[in-house]
């Protein structure tokens, strides 16, 4: 039932808006980019996996595709609750998975700036490992945007970020070219640095969101040794305060900075997600976890700059 809704609000490229859908467990109200929601159904029966995560309901196959099924309000909670008949599944695809997600209700979609979206307080999210990556004000109402990344990074490591990737690039030099990174999720920050460190790229800087990103670029703004303070950037695209489509337009509009090289990285890579970064001249666009890949394409573009 969300297709048709979402192609009547595709956004603009580059607006910094979010469109956020809210949904409840226990009545308590989150929310989850609705760029993340391929569609909304009714619960169904689960077929349980033996061995499986605690939260891992189990996996059930709506038309021709096997879906896994995480029981949000028992992952949030850390306590099996009931499941009501009218309970829903939020079918969601990112970093190439398609993943249900048991809530109690939907509420309905707002679209808001990302500058409406604050980082929660560490001792309200739980602190660096908190499953919030923002809190929205919708209306009235405050939202917590959860940290899909990380539930699915915490039931199942494999899915994320994997260091081997690096290692299986071989003997590489210790580069001095400056990486600058925004990224939200403090768990895949933590491990973006730790692979770029091990991949000889040691001369990082990463940003909780675009903004603060995008201010630091203007404090080097006509400094001669700009190029080598920001060699690159890598940006996700969902962030607090300014996404990384905005900043990736905001970079490529502006005659100082439009000749650095920027990827987008972001779990939200789609051929329309593709289409927008391409308009916005983002120079290359991948998906999480793909790490390794990531390297080669800094490797890429650092070399052909210097050309």
């Amino acid at each position: 039932m969300l297709e048709e809704d979402k192609r009547g609000i595709l956004l603009e490229s580059g607006t910094n808006e979010i469109e956020v859908m809210q949904f409840t467990i226990n009545d308590c109200l989150y929310g989850i980019n609705v760029a993340k929601v391929k569609e909304i159904i009714v619960s169904a029966p689960v077929k349980h996996m033996p061995h499986a995560h605690p939260a891992v309901e189990g996996i059930f196959k709506p038309r021709d595709l096997v879906i896994t099924v995480v029981d949000l309000p028992r992952y949030l909670l850390d306590a099996p609750g009931e499941k009501g008949p009218k309970d829903l599944f939020i079918v969601t695809n990112f970093n190439k998975m398609n993943i249900a997600f048991r809530v109690h209700t939907v509420v309905g979609i707002s679209r808001i700036s990302w500058k409406d979206i604050q980082k929660p307080d560490k001792t309200v999210s739980g602190g660096n490992e908190g499953v919030a990556t923002g809190i929205a004000q919708c209306g009235e109402d405050l939202v917590t945007i959860l940290d899909f990344e990380k539930i699915v990074a915490e039931i199942a490591p494999e899915t994320t970020i994997q260091m081997s990737e690096i290692d299986q690039l071989g003997h590489r030099e210790r580069s001095d070219a400056s990486v600058l990174v925004a990224e939200d999720s403090i768990l895949l920050s933590k491990m973006i640095e730790e692979a770029l460190h091990k991949s000889g790229y040691v001369k990082t800087r990463m940003f909780p969101d675009g903004q603060e990103l995008w201010n630091f670029l203007n404090e080097l703004r006509g400094n001669e040794d700009l190029d080598d303070l920001a060699s690159v950037v890598i940006t996700d695209i969902e962030m607090p305060q300014m996404d990384g489509h905005r900043l990736t337009k905001l970079i490529k509009d502006d005659k100082d900075f439009k000749h650095i090289p920027l990827i987008i990285f972001s779990s939200l890579i789609t051929d329309e997600m593709r289409k927008k970064g391409k308009e916005l001249g983002a120079d290359e666009q991948m998906s999480k976890p793909e790490i390794g890949h990531l390297v080669r394409v800094i490797d890429h573009l650092l070399a052909a700059k210097a050309q």
